[in-house]
């Protein structure tokens, strides 16, 4: 899949998803409301022993009955608890009925795990030279914190056409081209320390890309080994060049063309040298939306240890000439989305596993279109991704990149999951998520765990996922996908493999689809409350295995079950 180039909002291939026109689009894959704002209702009631909704504690009894009836112990009512207050449908909604959701959690495990640093923010390589990536800068630090060690990605179209590495303090060659609001950026070695105190502040990783669209391994070399010594073990990876499979259809290569076998001619001669003054960092590719170009990296006789990487932006059909790849709310709100990301992702997979690699999905976002569409900035884009993120955990991706931008919230690429505030396009360098942030959020602040295998039938447009965390409690996640302006609340039955004493919860939620800088989580525009400050489930039964509650359509909602 094309994608867009966050300077620009725009996708640089004519067609995203098929530059050749050969059929390629056809195997590709794409992926897969909200009431209003949560609040938690501060009423300490006792936890009955049978399942329902809470009773309240019963009156004081006088001396006789006291004497002649003992009063239950802790361990038959449960400790006194406050109780999560969702958000309801809107008033006067034509609420749609929703079949009850029944959702049985195995002991059994799927054999993947969801591990801290799965979701990410990536930028244009152009941004290392940003002073606003800096430990000063207490916005950034804060976001990076709120979605709980992540990996900043650098690369995209930028990379391969006006970024510059020097360092020795050169003048930029005149063959890189760029424009006035996008304009060629020379970095080195003190961007990346400015980076580093960003990094340590922010607690996050890095993963680099290097220029492949001005052939110089000895230029990439000395890149990586300044990023080497500087980074240390923050530094996770480098790739070569961003997307190869596009270079002959995006001008990057001119000419002859270029081709998969020169792809990999020049990836040995990068790697080669840069294994020579940095062979423990990998590298990572080909981050490439073209399938063909994924076997041929992993064949590579390359020194390193090698990580698969590949970009996917699902909705892909600009123009509209695929109807269901179009990026629309009705599209992006469908089942077809999340199977086809299953698909799609489970194509790299079996690739990577085969070889026995890592495989990460380092560049992603909903469409590669220019400008703005339904999607863009909408709360049905944090339901999306908080789904598109869980759903490729459990399937065996370990790292994604949500493509971003440092440019501004108002003019700057609208499918961005960060902005700056101020004037277009640079800004004031305060940094803000919008709402696809809070889903990636809610994804990071799980718990690191393995996934446990369910069975999920009914709730119309909704999906489950469970985690067996390392305390030995449980965390389910149910992304209630249904519309918050038309359906009802869903009914849950979930049947639990033990029995619970606790059960707390922490909920996204929205007011519409196409609601826009209205996603909060717990009510606030903020990462999930701290898990030992949650609210206790409605309805939540005091160690009974099967737990039933009402969830608000457009909701993403974190449980946790302690044993």
């Amino acid at each position: 899949m094309a994608r867009f180039d966050s300077s620009l909002g725009k996708a640089d291939s004519p067609d995203p998803a098929d530059p050749t026109n050969t059929g390629k689009r056809k195997r590709a894959r794409m992926v897969a409301g909200a009431g209003i704002v949560a609040v938690v209702a501060a009423t300490a009631v006792l936890i009955p022993l049978a399942l329902g909704s809470p009773t309240p504690a019963p009156p004081a009894a006088s001396k006789t009955a006291q004497s002649a009836a003992p009063a239950p112990t802790a361990a038959e009512v449960g400790p006194p608890v406050t109780y999560y207050a969702q958000p309801g449908p809107p008033a006067g909604s034509p609420l749609e009925k929703v079949e009850p959701l029944n959702v049985d959690v195995s002991n059994d495990l799927v054999g993947t795990s969801l591990n801290k640093g799965l979701t990410g923010i990536s930028l244009e390589a152009t941004d290392l030279a940003d002073p606003d990536l800096s430990s000063d800068n207490a916005s950034m630090v804060k976001l990076l914190k709120e979605i709980d060690q992540p990996v900043l990605r650098f690369g995209g179209n930028a990379v391969d056409r006006r970024f510059f590495w020097t360092s020795t303090g050169e003048g930029v060659p005149s063959d890189y081209k760029g424009d006035k609001t996008h304009p060629v950026k020379a970095v080195g070695p003190a961007d990346l320390a400015r980076l580093k105190t960003l990094l340590e502040a922010g607690d996050a990783k890095v993963s680099l890309t290097v220029d492949l669209g001005h052939y110089n391994p000895a230029r990439a070399a000395d890149m990586v080994k300044n990023a080497s010594e500087i980074f240390g073990d923050r530094l996770l990876s480098i790739t070569v060049g961003n997307e190869p499979n596009g270079f002959v259809f995006n001008d990057v290569k001119t000419g002859s063309g270029y081709s998969l076998e020169q792809y990999v001619r020049e990836l040995k001669d990068y790697a080669n040298a840069i294994y020579a003054v940095a062979p423990n960092v990998p590298i990572s590719g080909p981050g490439a939306y073209d399938q063909k170009w994924w076997q041929p990296f992993v064949d590579a006789d390359i020194p390193q240890k090698k990580i698969l990487t590949f970009h996917n932006y699902p909705l892909y059909s600009c123009d509209g000439s695929d109807p269901k790849g179009s990026p629309t709310i009705a599209n992006l709100m469908s089942q077809l989305m999340h199977d086809r990301a299953a698909d799609y992702q489970q194509s790299a997979l079996k690739v990577g596993q085969a070889a026995g690699l890592e495989t990460w999905l380092p560049e992603t976002g909903i469409a590669a279109c220019p400008g703005s569409n339904e999607t863009s900035r909408t709360h049905a884009s944090a339901l999306w991704a908080a789904d598109y993120a869980l759903n490729a955990a459990q399937l065996g991706i370990t790292r994604i990149g949500f493509h971003s931008s440092l440019l501004t919230c108002k003019g700057g690429p609208p499918l961005s999951a960060i902005c700056s505030a101020g004037a277009y396009p640079s800004g004031n360098g305060q940094m803000s998520g919008r709402a696809n942030f809070f889903g990636i959020s809610m994804v990071a602040e799980l718990e690191a765990g393995k996934f446990m295998k369910l069975n999920s039938a009914g709730g119309g447009l909704a999906f489950s996922y469970a985690l067996q965390n390392a305390d030995g409690s449980t965390s389910v996640v149910i992304v209630n996908e249904n519309d918050p302006e038309k359906a009802a609340q869903t009914l849950v039955t979930l049947n639990l493999p033990g029995r619970p004493v606790t059960g707390t919860m922490t909920q996204l939620s929205g007011p519409s689809y196409s609601a826009e800088d209205q996603t909060v989580i717990d009510g606030a525009k903020t990462e999930p409350k701290p898990l030992a400050q949650r609210a206790t489930v409605p309805g939540f039964a005091y160690k009974s295995p099967a737990q039933q509650f009402k969830l608000t359509a457009g909701t993403v909602t974190v449980l946790n079950f302690k044993y």
